[in-house]
C-alpha cells in the first residue's frame, strides 16, 4: 500500500482548479486500492485586493491578460467542454463576477475541521461556476454550508469573527515563499510539486513513479 499525501494549493475563482481535482479524482481512483490518498486543501487568493462590486468576468480576465473578450470568451468555452465532458458545472462560467474569495476560504478551513473540507470547495465551485453566485456573499456561503449539512448558525459565527483568517493567510504565504505562483498546483508528499490541471494519465504515472521510488 502506498500512502500518498497531496496538498492542493488553490483558488475557488479559479476555473483550472476545478478541472484539476476532477482530473485528480479520476487519477485517484485508477490506482485504488493499492494506493490511499490524503488530500487536504490550501488556499491561494487570485485577486486579494478585491472589494466592492464584482466586475463581469470576460472583460475583467481580458483587461487582466491583455486579451480581447472574443478571445477570453472562446477560452472560457473551451473549460466548459472540458468540465462537461468531467462531469462538473460551469454552466454560468461565462456569466459570473469577479469577487474576493478570502471569507470562502476560511469556511474551508472551518470545514475541514468537520471532515468535509472536498465538499465545501466543490459545492463553492459548483456556486461560483455552475451558478455565478457571488462567493463573497455571506448568505451564498451559508448555503453552501447547508449544502454540506454543516451547521448554518456555526459558519455565520466563523463570518462574523477572525477565525480562520490567519490560517488563510499562512497558507497564501508559505506557498508563495515556496515558489507557488499560478494554481492549481499539487505538492505530493511534501517534496513533489505537480504544477497545473494535468490529465489523470499523467497524473496516474506520476503516482507510479513517486510509489515506485518509496518501494
Amino acid at each position: 500500500m502506498h500512502k500518498i499525501q497531496i496538498d492542493i494549493v488553490s483558488d475557488i475563482a479559479c476555473p483550472w482548479c476545478a478541472i484539476g481535482y476532477a482530473r485528480l479524482e479520476r487519477a485517484m481512483a485508477q490506482l485504488v486500492p493499492d494506493y490511499e490518498f490524503t488530500v487536504e486543501w490550501h488556499a491561494f487568493e487570485l485577486n486579494p485586493d478585491h472589494s466592492g462590486e464584482g466586475e463581469p468576468i470576460l472583460p475583467a480576465l481580458a483587461r487582466k491578460y491583455g486579451r480581447s473578450e472574443e478571445e477570453m470568451k472562446a477560452s472560457q468555452g473551451q473549460m466548459m467542454t472540458i468540465a462537461k465532458d468531467l462531469g462538473i458545472n460551469f454552466e454560468k462560467l461565462q456569466e459570473r463576477l469577479t469577487c474576493n474569495t478570502f471569507d470562502a476560504h476560511r469556511l474551508v478551513k472551518w470545514a475541514g475541521e468537520q471532515g468535509v473540507q472536498t465538499g465545501m470547495k466543490q459545492a463553492l465551485f459548483e456556486a461560483y461556476f455552475g451558478r455565478a453566485d457571488d462567493v463573497s456573499n455571506r448568505d451564498v456561503l451559508v448555503q453552501c454550508v447547508e449544502a454540506m449539512g454543516l451547521d448554518p448558525e456555526k459558519a455565520r459565527d466563523v463570518l462574523d469573527s477572525d477565525q480562520y483568517a490567519h490560517a488563510v493567510r499562512e497558507d497564501e504565504a508559505r506557498y508563495q515563499q515556496a515558489g507557488v505562483t499560478a494554481v492549481p498546483a499539487f505538492i505530493i508528499n511534501n517534496k513533489y510539486l505537480v504544477s497545473g490541471a494535468q490529465e489523470p494519465d499523467a497524473l496516474v504515472q506520476t503516482f507510479q513513479e513517486i510509489g515506485a521510488k518509496t518501494d
